[in-house]
C-alpha cells in the first residue's frame, strides 16, 4: 500500500491510497463467496456458479462494490497512520480505480488539526468571584435539610388552611353535566400549590374534615381542552382528610439522627464548610469558563467545516443515546419542542464549533508549555472511570483501545493547561459598583486601584 497526501487551504487535505492489485483480487474473492449464495443462475444451485460464469452474466464489476468497501474499510486505518498527519474529520471516500488486475485506487478528502496562533495566556484578567458564605445562606440551607426530614401528621380538629395535604372526593360538572376526567377519588391536594384551577384550592380552606360542599370555578380561555374553555363549572367536593407538615427543630438529637455530627454547632459549621466549597467550585468553573473564552478571542484558529461537521455528528448521536436510555428519542424530543432536525442541528453545530476553539487553544496551551502526562496520572483516571461505572479496573482496562489511552493522555493535558491559565491569571482590580445619587439615580462608578509612584514613596521618606 502506499500513501500520498495533498493538502489545500483551510487545513484540507487529500489522500491518496492505492492497493496492490493482488489484495483486490482477494477482496472480489471474498465478495463473490460472500454473495454466491444468493445468486440464481439456471442449471445450478444457489451457491455453485462458477464466480466467471456469475461475471459474465451480471457484468465484470458485480462484485466491486463489496469488494472496495471491504479494502476501504481494512486499508484506512492504516493509511491515516501512515500518511503521519493529525486527521480530525471523516473522509469523504472517492474510488478512482477498481480493475481486476490493476491496483485499487481510492482518496479520502479529510480535515487536518489546523494550527492555532495562540494568544497571551498568561496575565489574563478575570473578574473577582465572592465566594463568602453568609449567616443567611447557612440557615437557608438548614431550613432545606429540616424540610427533607418533616412527616405529614395527621389532623382533625381545626379547618384545612394553606399548606396543608387534603384527601378530597370531587365531581365537575359545566351546566349541569359531567365532563371526562371531572371526577376523581381520593386525591391528595396541597392546599395553595395552584395544582388546580384558580379558586378551587381556596374555597377548601376553612371546611372540615367530612364536610361536603360546592366549589365554583371558571375554567381558563385558553385551556388545553377547547369544550371547557372558558365555562363556568361546579364541583361537589367532600373532604376526607388533612394532614400537615411537621418540620423537626434544630437541636442536638435531630443533628445526632441525620448526620454524623453530636452538637448543634458542629453541624452548622458543617453546612458552612459545604456551601464554601460549593461556592469555591463554582467559582472555579465561572473562572475557567471566563478565562477559556478570553483566550479563544485572542487566539487565531480557522477550523475546517468538515471537523466542525463531525463533532456535530458526535455530540447528536451522544444526545439520542442519552435520551434513549431515558425511554425517549431524540425524534421525539424534537417533536414535543416544536424544533425541526434543521434547526436543531444548526444550533448543535454552533456549540460543536465552540467546543473545537476551546479544546484547539488548550491544547495549543499544554503544547507551549510541554505539559507532559505520566502514566500513573492515565492509570488514575482509568480508575476513576472504574469507579463511576462500578466496574472492576481490570475490567476497565481491557476495554480502553490504544487510540483512547492517547485521548485520556490529551485530556488531562488540557485539564492542567487550564491550570496554568488559572494560576497565572490576575484579580480585575475595575470592578463596577453601584451607589444611588442624591437625586434617586444610579450611578456607576469604578473602583481603581492606585499604585504610589515613585515620587511620592520618595517625598514620604524624605519626611
Amino acid at each position: 500500500m502506499s500513501v500520498q497526501v495533498e493538502k489545500s487551504e483551510h487545513s484540507m487535505a487529500k489522500l491518496t491510497i492505492e492497493i496492490e492489485a493482488e489484495k483486490l483480487e482477494g477482496a472480489i474473492q471474498k465478495a463473490y463467496l460472500k454473495q454466491r449464495g444468493r445468486i440464481s443462475i439456471p442449471g445450478f444451485r444457489k451457491g455453485k456458479a462458477p464466480r466467471a460464469l456469475i461475471e459474465k452474466m451480471y457484468g465484470v464489476g458485480v462484485f466491486y462494490e463489496d469488494a472496495a468497501n471491504e479494502l476501504i474499510n481494512e486499508t484506512y486505518p492504516e493509511a491515516v497512520k501512515e500518511s503521519g498527519e493529525d486527521i480530525v474529520s471523516r473522509p469523504s471516500i472517492e474510488v478512482t480505480q477498481i480493475e481486476k488486475g490493476k491496483p485499487f485506487i481510492y482518496t479520502a478528502e479529510v480535515a487536518l488539526k489546523p494550527p492555532v496562533e495562540l494568544g497571551k495566556y498568561k496575565g489574563i484578567k478575570l473578574e473577582p468571584v465572592d465566594v463568602k458564605v453568609t449567616d443567611d445562606e447557612v440557615e437557608e440551607e438548614i431550613k432545606r435539610e429540616l424540610e427533607k426530614s418533616a412527616r405529614q401528621i395527621e389532623v382533625s380538629d381545626r379547618a384545612a388552611k394553606k399548606d396543608d395535604d387534603v384527601l378530597i372526593d370531587y365531581s365537575g360538572s359545566v351546566d349541569g353535566v359531567k365532563f371526562d376526567g371531572g371526577t376523581a377519588e381520593d386525591q391528595h391536594l396541597v392546599l395553595g400549590s395552584h395544582s388546580f384551577i384558580d379558586g378551587f384550592e381556596d374555597q377548601i380552606e376553612g371546611h372540615n374534615i367530612g364536610d361536603e360542599f360546592d366549589v365554583n370555578v371558571t375554567f381558563p380561555e385558553q385551556y388545553h381542552e377547547q369544550s371547557l374553555a372558558g365555562k363556568p363549572a361546579v364541583f361537589a367536593v367532600k373532604l376526607k382528610g388533612i394532614s400537615e407538615k411537621q418540620i423537626p427543630e434544630l437541636d442536638d438529637d435531630f443533628v445526632s439522627d441525620v448526620s454524623e455530627f453530636e452538637t448543634v454547632d458542629e453541624y452548622k459549621a458543617d453546612i458552612r464548610q459545604t456551601l464554601e466549597d460549593r461556592k469555591a467550585a463554582a467559582a472555579r468553573n465561572k473562572k475557567e469558563d471566563e478565562a477559556v473564552k478570553l483566550l479563544v478571542e485572542d487566539s487565531k484558529v480557522e477550523i475546517p467545516q468538515p471537523m466542525i461537521d463531525t463533532e456535530a455528528d458526535d455530540m447528536i448521536r451522544n444526545q439520542d443515546n442519552r435520551f434513549r436510555s431515558q425511554g425517549l428519542s431524540l425524534q421525539q424530543y424534537l417533536q414535543y419542542t416544536g424544533m425541526t432536525a434543521e434547526k436543531y442541528r444548526d444550533e448543535v453545530k454552533e456549540q460543536a464549533k465552540l467546543n473545537i476553539e476551546s479544546r484547539l487553544v488548550l491544547e495549543a496551551v499544554a503544547e507551549a508549555e510541554k505539559i507532559e502526562i505520566a502514566d500513573e496520572d492515565i492509570e488514575k483516571e482509568i480508575q476513576t472511570m472504574a469507579d463511576n461505572y462500578g466496574m472492576p479496573v481490570d475490567s476497565m482496562k481491557t476495554l480502553i483501545t490504544e487510540n483512547e489511552r492517547k485521548s485520556i493522555a490529551t485530556d488531562l493535558k488540557v485539564r492542567k493547561a487550564v491550570d496554568v491559565i488559572i494560576e497565572n491569571s490576575k484579580e480585575d482590580k475595575t470592578k463596577k459598583t453601584v451607589k444611588k445619587a442624591d437625586d434617586g439615580d444610579e450611578v456607576i462608578e469604578k473602583k481603581k486601584v492606585v499604585k504610589k509612584t515613585k515620587a511620592k514613596k520618595d517625598s514620604k521618606d524624605a519626611e
